[in-house]
């Protein structure tokens, strides 16, 4: 028994928002249609239509947003808990506990979880914004998980993580974060002027979030001084 409180402790004094977090968008994932486990929803064609209708009620739609009602404009958060995919899902959940931890030590729980909740909605409304007439319904945390990118890239930026490159054949190699994010933060400029109006990813809702993840940092933490110890991370070639 002694054991079982003292791991209990532990676990207590962990990142219990990342986790959290982490839990709930594969629970809302496993009970929605795009897992495809919940017989509910059916097979086949209305599996297809039971999905593309859960979509628009809970995700973002730019043409809706701004001209709705009240419900529209709660859709930029409870999209950050709905994936399109099982790719998508496993992506944004690697990347939200590769960084989360660290992030949410210091900021502090209740601050991370209203930073992770404001910077996600934040950059969805823009992404909205700037599509204004698409039709495209609008899902996942890479808005909120991306503003934690940028966030650590102010917070933590000589922390070493590890990474796997498809074009590296795979191997795991260290690199300093400042210059992983970076990378990841070109990647995501690039693709976002190449990327049409169409579905697809929303790199858009990416540089938002990082940028407001980086800045929120830089402002609130620009006084105190930079944490530097080591961390050891895994990322692989999923984007958020």
């Amino acid at each position: 028994m002694i054991v079982s409180w003292r791991a209990l402790r532990e676990a207590a004094r962990g990142p219990v928002v990342t986790y959290a977090l982490i839990a709930g968008c594969c629970v809302v994932f496993l009970l929605g249609p795009a897992s495809g486990l919940n017989p509910a929803y059916g097979t086949g064609e209305t599996l297809l239509a039971s999905g593309t209708a859960y979509f628009r009620h809970w995700g973002v739609v730019p043409e809706e947003l701004f001209t709705g009602t009240g419900r529209e404009l709660l859709t930029p958060l409870t999209a950050l808990f709905i994936h399109g995919g099982w790719l998508h899902l496993l992506g944004n959940m690697l990347f939200l506990y590769v960084f989360g931890a660290m992030t949410e030590e210091r900021m502090g729980r209740a601050g991370f979880l209203l930073f992770y909740l404001c910077t996600g909605y934040l950059s969805l409304v823009a992404y909205a914004a700037a599509n204004a007439s698409s039709a495209q319904t609008l899902v996942g945390a890479s808005g909120a998980i991306s503003a934690v990118l940028g966030a650590f890239l102010c917070l933590f930026p000589r922390s070493r993580v590890t990474s796997l490159f498809p074009f590296l054949f795979f191997l795991p190699l260290r690199f300093p974060a400042w210059m992983v994010l970076l990378f990841w933060f070109a990647l995501q400029w690039l693709a976002a002027h190449r990327a049409g109006s169409g579905p697809g990813v929303a790199y858009l809702a990416h540089l938002v979030g990082f940028s407001l993840g980086f800045v929120y940092a830089w402002v609130r933490y620009r006084r105190m001084d930079r944490v530097r110890r080591p961390a050891t991370a895994t990322e692989g070639d999923s984007q958020p």
